[in-house]
């Protein structure tokens, strides 16, 4: 991977970013970090490698990796149904799901049947507190204020659906009987030393000394200073572009059968598949062939921050941009984008 001829200080100027740490993958390992701007436009503390972003909907990628590995395991089927194995509750069946069930893979590609009802899944509002995940699918929380239902059979079509990894969420912890972060922190986190990575925020401010703040456009603090999304499968985990960098590298690693996290070629291989007759989702990354391969990505965006996830396994490559800035327009269109296309992998 060459490095890029641009100055991303000069970007961040432009586009009035605060904030912004990336990690760049070669040969399957992080061959450098870079760090640029402040943790928070109100102080003077720079970002580091170890400064901590909103991950927002990167949060899938982790959640899809969790699944393969329960699954090897045999605590999760890909293709069993999943009221089966619900618990505290269930997918109500109407016309949509009766000859055809919801399964975790339709579920982890976004072909489950589900529809987000509209201004659905905010960032938490203190006032009101957290919901539990029962209380958002059932409709009664103003963070989801109708119940989740089938909208179209299972998949005849794409919705990209928070309330469908919410459901994710809640399998695991019937099937387990622990809480999804102390799952996640036992098959993923712990193995890989992502020590850097959490869903849940420290309380006190001292803690949050490494936590980036979340601004707007023009570069200005957003309110409460670090937006909470309080569903930890979809949209909830604080990490850095190197904790990232090392799920990234594990994921490359065991399609080549040397994972640390013992997934078998096999679970690899399907997370990276095209599903449901859609060549760029695969399951909790989208897709992209050319001639470099398959590229893999994920993308978050959320109040304060956007991120972006990019790999080639069968080049090694990867890298992982993380900003503390919501620009307001895609990251394609941003400073990620420049400097993604920057990039020669």
């Amino acid at each position: 991977m060459k490095l890029p001829h641009i100055n991303i200080q000069n970007l961040m100027d432009n586009y009035h970013v605060t904030g912004l740490s990336m990690a760049c993958i070669e040969g399957c390992t992080i061959s450098r970090t870079e760090c640029y701007g402040l943790l928070n436009t109100n102080t003077v503390k720079s970002v580091d490698s170890h400064s901590i972003f909103s991950a927002c909907s990167i949060s899938k990628f982790l959640t899809s990796m969790l699944v393969m590995k329960l699954t090897d395991l045999y605590i999760l089927d890909l293709d069993q149904d999943v009221n089966e194995k619900l618990v505290s509750w269930k997918i109500p069946y109407n016309e949509w799901n009766i000859r055809k069930r919801v399964t975790l893979r339709n579920l982890l590609c976004h072909q489950s049947g589900m529809i987000d009802p509209e201004g659905s899944f905010p960032e938490l509002d203190s006032k009101i507190g957290f919901p539990t995940i029962v209380q958002l699918l059932e409709g009664k929380t103003p963070y989801c204020k109708v119940p989740i239902e089938m909208k179209y059979e299972p998949e005849s079509d794409f919705q990209y659906s928070d309330a469908g990894y919410c459901i994710i969420q809640l399998l695991i912890e019937d099937v387990t009987g622990k809480t999804f972060n102390k799952v996640m922190n036992e098959y993923i986190f712990q193995p890989l030393l992502m020590g850097n990575s959490t869903f849940e925020l420290p309380i006190g401010e001292a803690d949050l000394s490494n936590f980036s703040a979340g601004h707007n456009k023009v570069g200005d603090e957003v309110n409460g200073k670090y937006p909470i999304y309080p569903y930890p499968a979809a949209s909830g985990l604080w990490t850095t572009p190197s904790d990232l960098a090392l799920l990234v590298i594990e994921l490359i690693n065991s399609l080549k059968g040397v994972s640390k996290l013992n997934l078998t070629v096999n679970k690899a291989i399907e997370l990276v598949t095209p599903q449901g007759g859609k060549d760029w989702t695969g399951l909790g990354v989208f897709l992209e062939k050319n001639e470099k391969g398959i590229e893999i990505s994920s993308l978050g965006w959320g109040v304060g921050f956007q991120c972006m996830m990019v790999a080639y396994p069968d080049l090694e490559t990867g890298l992982v941009i993380m900003t503390n800035t919501d620009l307001g327009v895609h990251q394609l269109k941003g400073i990620i984008g420049d400097i993604y296309r920057a990039y020669s992998f």
